[in-house]
């Protein structure tokens, strides 16, 4: 069969995109194992500085949940990290198209992804499977390892700042302490009355399961993107 001009293209295309997407995953999956290695150490650092401070039932404590995901329990926040195993471009509207680093080489954009959620714990401690999280960060890492973060109160390093500095321990440091800040400060406030002034008889004979009644930091209220 004759490899046709189209052909050619489609080959060199896939060369291409794959050799970048299996670069920027490898550089994404080093970061996120670092930002495990780091949450171990600041979970180990705070209980030690919070020794003799705090009632014994308040918990600060890693969990490593296999290759992708990790968990820090501060107190009753849970922080959940989550890399995602795809490669992702930015959508024509995002500020990313507006840094010079992205417009020299339209290769750098492509970004791995690790994602940081803020539940409640007791949300996990009795199995609340309706609850809600809030994504409150994320952190994107390119092929050079180039990083930049959007989320509540991340300001470590914009997108216009991207392609200025390379993830490392220094930089997961801050991204964590502002996601610990940010979720700690971040606190739960009573639904509006109108919203629970009525209840099924139904979700009374059913309350031992939990997920019949939904909680969340935020439910009925709106949860904004203002400051990402």
């Amino acid at each position: 069969m004759e490899n046709t001009p189209l052909r050619q293209r489609i080959l060199e295309t896939i060369t291409g995109k794959s050799t970048l997407k299996q670069k920027v995953f490898d550089n994404t999956f080093a970061a996120f194992n670092y930002l495990k290695e780091t949450l171990l150490e600041m979970a180990s650092e705070m209980d030690d500085e919070l020794e003799g401070r705090l009632d014994r039932r308040v918990r600060i404590e890693y969990r490593d949940r296999g290759k992708f995901e990790a968990q820090l329990q501060v107190a009753n926040d849970l922080l959940i990290f989550q890399m995602h195993t795809d490669v992702f471009e930015f959508d024509a509207n995002h500020v990313i198209w507006q840094n010079p680093y992205v417009q020299t080489d339209r290769a750098n954009s492509y970004c791995g992804v690790i994602n940081i959620y803020n539940f409640l714990s007791d949300s996990f401690k009795f199995n609340r499977n309706a609850d809600e999280g809030y994504l409150i960060g994320r952190i994107f890492v390119n092929r050079e390892r180039s990083y930049f973060v959007e989320g509540k109160h991340q300001t470590s390093m914009r997108a216009m700042q991207f392609g200025q500095r390379e993830i490392d321990r220094e930089a997961l440091v801050s991204i964590l302490e502002e996601a610990i800040c940010y979720a700690i400060n971040f606190d739960l406030l009573l639904p509006p009355y109108e919203e629970r002034k009525r209840v099924t008889v139904d979700q009374f004979n059913t309350k031992l399961d939990n997920s019949k009644f939904v909680t969340g930091k935020r439910l009925g209220y709106d949860f904004n993107v203002d400051d990402i």
